[in-house]
């Protein structure tokens, strides 16, 4: 970066330091409404917007404690265990929120809070999180962040991540433990999800899925479960190693798609597993293992005008031209979209030349 361009804001006027203790000094029986829900829940209820009205507290089972409580300028009361309000408000919080917008190198005071995040701005307290400074002049605005421990330096969208993994914690942390139930209602809702593009709604949903199915598949009651009850386990972790993909978690993703497909075995379900899978391979250059992961997703009854083109981009980063035209030429009569493989198609006959044109023209010309 060049010294010229180079400039550094201090954020003191920007963070909110102290807003949460400021806000407990007006509100009457703070610190046991702090002491029932928990600090960092009561905070997270304040930064979503949600009005706790009363709470029948159950010192005996206090995760079942009722909640009433309304949202926004609503005057409708809603009822709640604080298991479950702990985990909404979780949710809230990880919901997608508007991109920041870029920053020019003279931004105002109200466009740097933008840029940052009015919820962000809160949350960054919460969890100990001090907002140094902002250096602009890059590629992009960076933050100075003081961790306490350590000290980071990280974009806008760094720091929504940094932020998000420390409520996913919290919401852990406080999570009763209690048998696990399977709510087969929740995998709809997962795909609808991850459909747009709400990854985080999908992984606090089936977030807890995996470690309770990894036991229950080595018991006599997992091993006897129907093809129809396996079908929606394995749509439930497909759904949710999807979500890590695009979360960039490529590890827990491979353990809970791996999961699915011992859950599937030989069931059509299982062949988006293997198709993630496939493609992840490909992203990593390990096409080897792409092509048997991508070829069992076909066997299996998966897409193929959405698996051809990356089984293609495989073979042919082997060196196996013949067999990527084959994939997709018949990507192609599947319905793929061209420009999908348009670049792979020329590099494959380029490596041909005029064999492949010839053999083409002959399969072409053969009667039915």
């Amino acid at each position: 970066m060049n010294d010229v361009a180079r400039k550094i804001i201090d954020l003191a006027d920007i963070r909110a330091d102290g807003w949460f203790e400021q806000l407990g000094e007006d509100i009457a029986d703070f610190e046991q409404l702090c002491q029932v829900m928990g600090r960092r829940f009561v905070a997270f209820s304040f930064i979503a917007s949600v009005r706790i009205s009363a709470i029948a507290y159950d010192p005996q089972a206090p995760h079942t404690s009722l909640v009433d409580f309304s949202i926004g300028d609503s005057e409708e009361m809603q009822r709640m265990t604080l298991a479950d309000l702990r985990e909404r408000l979780g949710s809230a919080l990880l919901s997608p929120d508007e991109s920041p917008e870029p920053l020019d190198n003279d931004p105002r005071t109200e466009e740097i809070r933008q840029y940052i995040g009015r919820r962000y701005l809160l949350l960054a307290p919460i969890f100990g999180i001090r907002l140094e400074s902002l250096e602009l002049g890059g590629s992009e605005p960076l933050l100075h962040l003081d961790l306490g421990h350590r000290s980071e330096v990280v974009g806008a969208t760094g720091l929504r991540d940094l932020l998000h993994n420390a409520i996913r914690s919290e919401v852990a942390r406080v999570r009763p433990n209690q048998p696990f139930s399977i709510d087969f209602k929740k995998v709809p809702l997962a795909e609808a999800a991850n459909d747009e593009g709400n990854y985080d709604e999908t992984i606090a949903l089936l977030g807890a899925w995996p470690g309770p199915l990894s036991m229950f598949l080595r018991t006599p009651q997992g091993q006897a479960l129907g093809p129809t009850e396996r079908s929606k386990l394995v749509r439930a972790l497909g759904a949710l190693g999807e979500a890590y993909v695009y979360k960039g978690q490529a590890d827990w993703a491979e353990d809970v798609l791996r999961l699915g497909i011992q859950f599937g075995q030989e069931l059509a379900a299982s062949a988006p597993l293997f198709g993630i899978l496939g493609r992840t391979r490909v992203s990593a250059r390990r096409y080897g293992e792409a092509i048997g992961l991508l070829r069992r997703a076909l066997a299996l009854g998966g897409d193929e005008a959405e698996i051809l083109p990356e089984l293609a981009r495989s073979f042919a980063a082997r060196g196996r031209h013949v067999a990527a035209m084959a994939c997709i030429d018949r990507a192609l009569a599947c319905g793929a979209d061209p420009l999908n493989t348009e670049a792979l198609a020329a590099s494959a006959r380029e490596a041909l030349g005029d064999a492949y044109l010839r053999l083409h023209e002959y399969l072409e010309s053969e009667p039915d």
